[in-house]
């Protein structure tokens, strides 16, 4: 058989188009994706971070069309509090699992140099509970309540006089953990001419201090038009009510005034329908995938440095993660040893120290002893002597005794002599005075 050129040519004579016979179906993936999906429901984390009285909690029911729990939050917190609420919410055949994270008592104190410091806090350990999950060998993270926040509603306080020192610093330590919308609160309280420069101020700062805010997608061709044209309202001016108030033939979500009505869902009075479609309708899907591609790889990738993980060695080759662990078990190994060879030679050190306390001790009870010994035959020799001097008071004393009975037997005659004699001294006195005085 003659040999075959394997030229172009002769590739192209070769190659030959077969002809299906049928539909294939892999056009149907989307289709089991989405029922897939549809049939798991859907998890979305809001956070409202803001003073209290901006109408977070308002904004929240008016965004969802509902009554979600919310308790009036008093001024005179000392610290920021963060309240997360978790609902089940089902629109047509799709359930979402919303959760909503508020910052209670957020501006409220005198010094607001740490009031940024509980939210950064909290966004990290939602970071690290799903980071725990990733790493333990037996998971579940189809059943893992992923409470990862998704976006962050930025109230912004329709001041009109641009970004509070508080907010930039805020927004400067959450850009890189979440994905940040400002939106300004009660935008009822300015006119329009007012809101338009408000705005232009505030993302003239944001660019300024280096601030970087979520921008919708526009590498997606069918919302690249409408994110586009919505990146330029940003931010949003809002405003939130649970009040329905009759207009026309319809009841509209609306804050009566007794100049007017602003209702809520008119966009020539606010952007609250550019901003839920926005967040609801056009991009939710992007900030999730955002938060995980972004914000949680970011988070993930600093928490396995700081463990020890890499993927090059130091001579900058790949290296496994089989082989890093290796390494830090045998770092660890090494450094179990050397803790505890340390602990033995303290215990050594600490052992010897006490022993020579212990002898020191020991000395000095001797020394103790010695002296309340001599102390003691000291007393007793001084005893001793008090006693024997006692015993010789005791015999003399018999011995006087012993002498006056004696003297006390003879005392009748002794009394007899003394009278005798008293008489003849008186007379030898008498007279011897009387002849005295004659010769005188």
């Amino acid at each position: 058989m003659p040999p075959v050129e394997v030229g172009s040519q002769a590739v192209e004579g070769l190659v030959r188009n077969l002809m299906l016979s049928g539909h294939v179906g892999f056009d149907s993936l989307p289709d089991q994706l989405v029922s897939k999906s549809v049939q798991n429901g859907f998890i979305f984390n809001i956070m409202c971070i803001g003073e209290t009285g901006l109408g977070k909690s308002t904004l929240m029911d008016s965004l969802f069309n509902t009554n979600f729990e919310s308790n009036p939050s008093p001024h005179t917190l000392p610290t920021v509090k963060l309240n997360g609420h978790t609902y089940e919410l089902q629109e047509s055949n799709v359930r979402l699992k919303l959760t909503i994270v508020d910052t209670v008592g957020y501006g409220d104190q005198i010094n607001k140099e740490d009031s940024f410091k509980a939210i950064v806090k909290y966004i990290d350990d939602q970071f690290e509970n799903y980071l725990q999950e990733e790493l333990k060998i037996k998971r579940s993270l189809s059943a893992f309540h992923d409470t990862r926040i998704h976006t962050c509603l930025y109230f912004v306080c329709p001041t009109g006089h641009g970004l509070k020192s508080i907010d930039l610093v805020c927004m400067q330590k959450l850009d890189q953990k979440v994905n940040i919308i400002p939106i300004i609160a009660k935008a009822d309280t300015i006119s329009k001419t007012e809101l338009l420069k408000f705005k232009s101020k505030i993302m003239a700062e944001l660019q300024n201090n280096g601030v970087h805010i979520y921008e919708f997608p526009v590498d997606d061709e069918s919302v690249s038009e409408v994110n586009s044209s919505m990146n330029s309202h940003i931010p949003f001016a809002v405003i939130g009510s649970t009040d329905f108030v009759k207009v026309g033939s319809k009841l509209v979500r609306a804050r009566q005034y007794p100049w007017g009505t602003v209702q809520v869902e008119n966009e020539t009075h606010c952007d609250f329908v550019k901003l839920r479609e926005m967040l609801i309708r056009t991009n939710m899907e992007d900030m999730r995938e955002k938060t995980h591609i972004r914000h949680y790889e970011l988070y993930r990738k600093k928490r396995l440095e700081q463990m020890g993980f890499s993927d090059v060695d130091a001579n900058n080759k790949p290296i496994s993660f089989q082989e890093t662990f290796e390494v830090k078990w045998s770092n660890h190994l090494q450094e179990l040893q050397q803790k505890e060879d340390e602990m033995r030679q303290m215990f050594v050190v600490r052992v010897k120290e006490k022993e020579a306390e212990l002898k020191e001790a020991e000395k000095d009870l001797h020394a103790k002893f010695d002296k309340l010994k001599k102390d003691h035959t000291d007393e007793k020799k001084k005893i001793e002597d008090a006693r024997k001097k006692l015993e010789d008071e005791i015999v003399e004393y018999n011995r006087r005794k012993a002498q006056y009975q004696q003297m006390g037997s003879s005392s009748h005659h002794t009394l007899t002599l003394g009278k005798s004699f008293c008489r003849v001294m008186a007379f030898f006195i008498t007279t011897f005075t009387g002849n005295c005085i004659r010769s005188f």
